[in-house]
């Protein structure tokens, strides 16, 4: 009798009663779900309009489909192509329901990916059949656009970009009928995991006000300031643009030199100070190091007009003059991290010109200074597009953040937008809890003026690194930086290439230090001693070096990146003094870190 009570535990009967209760209250959920789409819409909060990217895609494909289809010859030889994949599928499957087992496939997934890794995808011949007829779709499709000839670089880019979401969008491991795991769960929970998934669904439309906010980490017990910023430190000084911070001191003695961090705007700062284990900004101070950090505001309408030069003299060059106050060092070690490390090389820029020496030395962490090979991101940058986004941005005075965000989800959809789907809406399983994750999906608007610059003058024509762009009245020629950088790139980053760091190196006029970390745009820039994970490569040599060339005499060191920057950074300035104590020489001390910008949520 026990071992009977064993298996019944072990594997649960399907309850038809409680399976049709669970599918009318996933039902009820769904209809919360969609009244909390069309309710913003009923009060006017929303207004639903066509998407400038469906225009986009439309364009797109035209293309596409008018050079297969002005030959009939090449439209003939396209569909014999797929029907000829297509027999070979049924041919395959066919085999198997004869019972040859070992019937080898028409095609077969990636190893590595993470959407077809349940066994059934391979024991299921309803399963096999339905994996091998989309991957020979999606290859099908993804031919259309490599074997078009004569076909522009960026339209071929773009056409790449919108057949990679729509076949991602299409996998059948987003379906509940056609993912085996959803099946089996929804089978073994008698459809419970529907009740919780569309419940889960109508709260993430709400909290989106009537678009989907999809929650990638659980939030319950993630709170600034509590459990992710923690590193101890005052709130010294604050404009409309941003608050300082200083940090507390952890030693004795610190570097003369303080170091001034200009993070990303697009995100918030704390990505530098996640939990105490893996804060950069904590490790910086324990290793002796007096850290400023700006706190970009989450701007409104009313700060739409601030531009690219407010963003220089009302951030970096304001934050120079209140350090110079507050610890009497006229120089500082400074640090850049994306789009603030771009804003960093153009307030470098700005000072060479006007010979004003403020910094002793430059770090970049997945920054770029020049966009010609700016991955992924130029998919969304021409004029037609940057001019959509402005008459957008014209009406609110700043993108929003979700705008943004969902585009870097894009970027890696699989991973960052449908894996959450299938496990939060079909599955019903809440996601963990996550700080990275988090501050990933707590996003910052963008003020219109600012954001247009940016695009314009950087990825649309690339006038940084060409010496091109003006900045407040004044010429930026980035051959005049004469300060030692140090000049970090992620191997897997997507959103500042390597090869595009790289590049941008050789642009500056002083010593470049160029360091290639593991992982990606994040995981390789935030990645602690203490974790012992990743590793980065270094070559001193980066004259006219492709980043393979450049790979091939690198050497490999285990771990992180921070102690070899430490040692850099030193090399430049050795001198220390005494610690620094916040609040100390008349400073104004106007909140605890990490103030009460970061606070603000889109």
């Amino acid at each position: 009798m026990s071992n009977v009570s064993t298996d019944t535990q072990a594997t649960p009967k399907f309850n038809a009663e409680a399976f049709a209760m669970n599918i009318a209250r996933a039902m009820e959920s769904s209809g919360q779900a969609l009244a909390a789409y069309l309710k913003p819409r009923q009060t006017g909060e929303v207004r639903d309009k066509p998407p400038n990217e469906l225009g986009e895609v439309i364009k797109t494909f035209s293309v596409i489909a008018e050079y297969w289809l002005s030959d009939k010859e090449r439209a003939s030889s396209l569909q014999m192509q797929l029907g000829k994949d297509y027999l070979d599928l049924w041919g395959s499957a066919v085999r198997r329901m004869a019972g040859e087992a070992d019937a080898k496939p028409a095609i077969a997934p990636a190893p590595r990916d993470k959407r077809f890794q349940d066994p059934e995808w391979k024991s299921n011949q309803f399963f096999d059949f339905i994996l091998q007829l989309y991957l020979l779709t999606s290859k099908w499709a993804q031919q259309l656009v490599h074997d078009a000839d004569g076909i522009d670089p960026h339209t071929r880019k773009k056409a790449e970009f919108y057949v990679q979401q729509i076949t991602n969008a299409l996998a059948p491991s987003n379906f509940v009928l056609t993912n085996p795991e959803v099946l089996r769960a929804t089978v073994e929970t008698n459809g419970d995991n529907l009740v919780r998934g569309m419940k889960m669904l109508a709260e993430d439309i709400e909290a989106g006000h009537g678009t989907l906010r999809i929650r990638q980490s659980d939030s319950s017990n993630l709170e600034v300031g509590v459990n992710m910023a923690t590193t101890p430190g005052k709130v010294i000084f604050q404009n409309e643009l941003m608050q300082l911070i200083q940090y507390s001191p952890a030693t004795e003695n610190v570097l003369r030199t303080p170091l001034l961090i200009v993070p990303p705007w697009i995100n918030k700062f704390y990505i530098l100070d996640l939990r105490p284990e893996k804060s950069y900004v904590k490790w910086c101070v324990d290793q002796g190091i007096t850290v400023f950090v700006i706190s970009w505001v989450n701007p409104d309408r009313e700060l739409g007009k601030k531009t690219w030069a407010d963003y220089m003299t009302e951030g970096p060059l304001t934050a120079m003059d209140v350090i110079e106050k507050v610890t009497g060092e006229m120089k500082v070690h400074t640090a850049g991290y994306c789009v603030g490390g771009t804003l960093l090389a153009s307030t470098l820029a700005y000072l060479a010109e006007k010979r004003r020496q403020r910094v002793t030395s430059a770090t970049f962490f997945a920054a770029q200074v020049d966009f010609t090979h700016a991955g992924d991101l130029l998919v969304f940058v021409d004029e037609d597009q940057i001019s959509a986004l402005e008459r957008d941005m014209q009406e609110s005075g700043v993108l929003e953040g979700s705008k943004m965000a969902m585009a870097f989800n894009m970027l890696r959809s699989n991973d960052l937008i449908w894996s959450y789907v299938v496990n939060n809406y079909l599955k019903g399983q809440t996601p963990s809890s996550f700080d990275l994750l988090h501050w990933n999906s707590d996003a910052t608007r963008m003020p219109s003026s600012n954001h247009s610059y940016y695009l314009r003058n950087c990825y649309l024509e690339n006038r940084l690194s060409t010496g091109t762009m003006v900045l407040d009245n004044t010429l930026l020629d980035l051959s005049k930086v004469k300060v030692p950088v140090y000049n970090l790139a992620a191997r897997e980053d997507h959103i500042a290439p390597a090869e595009s760091v790289l590049y941008g190196s050789q642009f500056f006029g002083g010593p470049v230090r160029y360091v290639l970390s593991g992982s990606g745009h994040i995981a390789g820039v935030v990645n602690p001693p203490a974790s012992k994970k990743y590793q980065y490569w270094t070559n001193d040599n980066i004259k006219d070096m492709k980043l393979a060339d450049w790979l091939k005499g690198a050497e490999e060191h285990k771990g992180s990146w921070w102690p070899d920057w430490r040692g850099w950074l030193e090399s430049h300035d050795p001198e220390t003094v005494p610690a620094r104590m916040v609040g100390s020489d008349g400073t104004q001390v106007l909140e605890d870190a990490p103030g009460s910008y970061v606070r603000v949520r889109a």
